[in-house]
């Protein structure tokens, strides 16, 4: 896709309604001329990610990213030049379409808890207001008491770069979680459903929501009614002999039009809230330490368990206690059971020369020699080498957890990938993102050719916040992270038709670093895997 929608609904801000939600999810640019596999990649893509957002709680981006896959591919991707030809990718736009015609019923189990959300907010912000002016009236002390139930338990909008061994750990525990329920998946979980999984068990708390609004599905229909774009049936699409390619959505290059302030924060779903539990009341307290005597780092638990017994009570003329570092975490051997994706929302590190904003991008540290000892036969010949940088979303932050070296074709100059099949049936089993690629430049500089740029386009127009990495080893500076500038640069390399190995383009700003400043951080104690999917006669 060429723009991504800001996550809503996470750290704090308003919820947004059905209504509004569906509007955002209609904003993007479509353009016919971009090869359908590209759209059939950024339509999985988009499952992934509202999966991904579902179980962290963020319905309200889930339903996003679900409707704008069914827009576009019933509306859009429907009438695409290329769905007329007998080929693998009109095979794989059918199945698309089968996707959407399970995903509307989850469209519709989603939509009534958005809307409860929405309500609930909106009373919240009237019984506030009709309070205000009573509470104008009370001390200070007691004014600070109050606290917005708006905004009980939201997770904290964190910067990246502040924050990267949280991240690590936080990325770490999570692929773990989700690597135990796929291979629990695969051996068979009785009811073909991911244990933990994905959509975790909101199909069972939605028994006792009303189904609310209009129907989804009649919904997406409608839209594709008023574009003059009806979505076809696959018998109907068979017939047709002449491609009708449907007008953009948007002209240019536009963002949804949701404050920045707040996209990057969310109200707490209702289940979420703490209930209180009137038989607690009747159980004794735990002893506490007198405050007065104990540091806050004492007040820990002692055996898993909260306070089993008190800690000893110093003389009151002996000194406290040394205060270990602030909110120190454990080693990720004792990662605790809390370390809850959905606590926590990392915000954009970088913008779009559009406005977009960017999620930010961890990548391993040590990935890089990783890849160049991979490449290091193919670099003795002059001869470069291209690898997959794949992983997942979490808390709105992309990892990079998988390097994947496919069968590839090089020349000194070239580097291109063969079997793609093989790569995209690799990635949906592992449930993986494409976020990128790197590749050698054994005896040229540290830069993005005209045929990398064309490379690059093909990912950056699947997700934004994909990166092209260059190593040069023989060369100073011996390596870089780059991305296509949006605009001019995606849109000037999508237009041309040049064919050439080292073509000129007119715009000269085309691309850009992505390092900070800009996205990209790179982390240590990240771990990633290297899966070499190349003949052996090609390793070296």
């Amino acid at each position: 896709m060429t723009s991504r929608p800001p996550v809503i609904g996470t750290g704090g801000s308003p919820p947004q309604s059905v209504e509004s939600i569906t509007r955002i999810a209609q904003d993007y640019e479509y353009d016919s001329a971009v090869p359908l596999k590209y759209w059939l990649r950024s339509a999985a893509s988009l499952i992934q990610e509202a999966q991904i957002y579902e179980y962290e709680g963020r319905d309200e981006q889930a339903y996003l990213l679900l409707f704008r896959h069914a827009q576009l591919v019933l509306v859009n991707l429907s009438k695409h030049p290329q769905a007329l030809k007998d080929s693998p990718d009109r095979k794989a736009l059918i199945a698309a379409e089968k996707e959407v015609e399970k995903n509307l019923s989850k469209l519709e189990q989603l939509k009534p808890r958005i809307k409860k959300r929405y309500e609930r907010y909106t009373q919240l912000m009237r019984d506030r207001q009709s309070r205000k002016q009573s509470e104008i009236n009370l001390p200070t002390e007691l004014r600070d008491q109050i606290v917005d139930p708006a905004l009980s338990g939201v997770a904290k909008p964190l910067e990246a770069g502040e924050n990267r061994d949280l991240a690590v750990r936080l990325a770490q525990s999570e692929l773990t979680r989700r690597a135990t329920a796929r291979r629990t998946k695969e051996q068979g979980d009785g009811d073909g459903r991911r244990v933990a999984g994905v959509w975790g068990d909101w199909e069972d708390a939605l028994k006792t929501n009303e189904r609310g609004g209009d129907d989804v599905s009649q919904q997406i229909q409608n839209i594709g009614f008023n574009m003059g774009t009806t979505p076809k049936s696959n018998a109907t699409r068979q017939q047709s002999t002449a491609p009708d390619i449907p007008p953009r959505v948007s002209s240019a290059y536009k963002y949804p039009t949701v404050p920045r302030q707040n996209a990057l924060e969310s109200f707490v779903p209702p289940a979420r809230i703490a209930i209180h539990d009137k038989n607690a009341e009747r159980q004794p307290p735990p002893v506490l330490p007198p405050k007065e005597l104990i540091a806050p780092s004492r007040a820990s638990f002692v055996d898993g368990t909260g306070y089993a017994e008190a800690p000893p009570l110093p003389s009151k003329i002996s000194s406290t206690p040394p205060v270990p570092d602030k909110a120190p975490l454990p080693e990720d051997n004792s990662t605790p059971s809390n370390l809850d994706p959905s606590s926590y929302t990392f915000k954009p590190s970088a913008y779009l020369e559009n406005g977009s904003p960017l999620r930010s991008v961890f990548l391993p540290a040590n990935l890089r020699s990783q890849f160049l000892a991979c490449a290091a036969a193919n670099t003795r010949r002059n001869l470069e080498t291209c690898g997959i940088l794949c992983g997942t979303l979490v808390s709105n932050a992309l990892f990079i957890s998988r390097l994947i070296i496919p069968e590839q074709t090089s020349t000194s100059d070239t580097c291109e990938t063969t079997n793609e099949s093989a790569i995209f049936e690799y990635c949906d089993s592992e449930d993986l993102l494409m976020l990128g690629w790197i590749h050698t430049h054994p005896s040229q500089t540290c830069f993005m050719s005209s045929r990398d740029l064309h490379t690059h386009c093909g990912y950056q127009v699947m997700l934004p916040e994909s990166i092209a990495i260059v190593c040069a080893p023989s060369k100073n500076p011996d390596w870089g992270v780059f991305r296509l500038t949006d605009p001019p640069g995606l849109k000037t390399v999508l237009n041309c038709t040049q064919t050439g190995l080292f073509h000129p383009h007119a715009e000269t700003n085309i691309y850009t670093g992505a390092l900070r400043p800009g996205h990209v951080f790179e982390v240590n104690k990240l771990e990633f895997e290297t899966v070499d999917l190349r003949p052996k006669d090609q390793r070296g």
